[in-house]
């Protein structure tokens, strides 16, 4: 029976589909990691008490690339080149969705609207992020390897979802109501679509690693694509709400250590 659980124990189980998995997922992460630092450095003066914030985000996502590394060399494995087809972060710059890397790279103080662009982009990438973490959580929270890392990751990615859920509700206060809503609904249909096309990119590469029959990718393929569809019609709007988080502050104090993993 194909199962969300025997398709990821399937992956996991063989040395190369683990390693693009682990790859990939570790490119996303330090490129995030890379972001929110720049983000921090360059937030303007009206904005400056969020630099901590910001930079915990940053550090966080540094975290998890390490700890993809680190289980990739507990089995002594090395990361590989991720595929441009599955790069999610460099899919979603493509189509203009939040602050693209030449903007990041320049020495020039953002705007408040710059703030809420990177804010909107993270409420939406951070509820996909801790949508499936939580599912690696209920499938493999207990395996003795990757368990402790998919439930530390996990409680980051809701910390950070909080986050901005928080300071977005703050900057809709003082006014910024409207573009943020525009920001977040035009966000959410794009990362819909390469959530979509990577998530075929990504299925595709690891039929041909594990010899996928024609038949099961053809299976997996509608399922992704019946998945686009429904957010298409309606799932995109859990990515546009917000509500105050139970958890105030989040992102307040340092980062949490890895131990064992980086």
């Amino acid at each position: 029976m194909l199962s969300a659980k025997s398709l990821f124990q399937e992956i996991l189980d063989n040395d190369e589909s683990f390693r693009l998995f682990c790859s990939i997922a570790a490119g996303g992460e330090s490129q995030g990691g890379w972001e929110n630092g720049r983000i921090a450095a360059l937030l303007p003066p009206e904005c400056r008490a969020l630099a901590p914030k910001v930079a915990r985000h940053g550090a966080d996502e540094d975290k998890h690339g390490r700890i993809f590394h680190a289980l990739m060399k507990k089995r002594g494995l090395s990361a590989v080149d991720v595929p441009d087809d599955t790069n999610y972060t460099m899919l979603l710059e493509r189509l203009g969705i939040g602050l693209g890397h030449a903007r990041l790279r320049s020495e020039e103080p953002l705007t408040e609207r710059d703030v809420v662009v990177y804010l909107a982009h993270s409420r939406v990438t951070e509820q996909r992020a801790s949508e499936q973490m939580e599912l690696l959580c209920k499938h493999f929270g207990a395996d003795p390897d990757l368990g402790r890392a998919v439930r530390m990751i996990s409680a980051d990615e809701d910390n950070h979802l909080a986050y901005c859920h928080e300071e977005l509700l703050r900057l809709a206060r003082a006014g910024h109501g409207p573009a943020i809503q525009r920001a977040l609904r035009r966000c959410a249909l794009a990362e819909i679509r390469v959530y979509r096309d990577v998530s075929l990119a990504v299925m595709a590469h690891m039929g041909r690693i594990l010899g996928w029959p024609s038949s099961r990718a053809r299976l997996l393929a509608a399922g992704i694509h019946a998945v686009y569809a429904y957010e298409r019609v309606a799932g995109w709007r859990r990515m546009v709400s917000l509500a105050m988080p139970q958890r105030r502050d989040a992102l307040g104090g340092p980062p949490l250590p890895a131990p064992g993993f980086a």
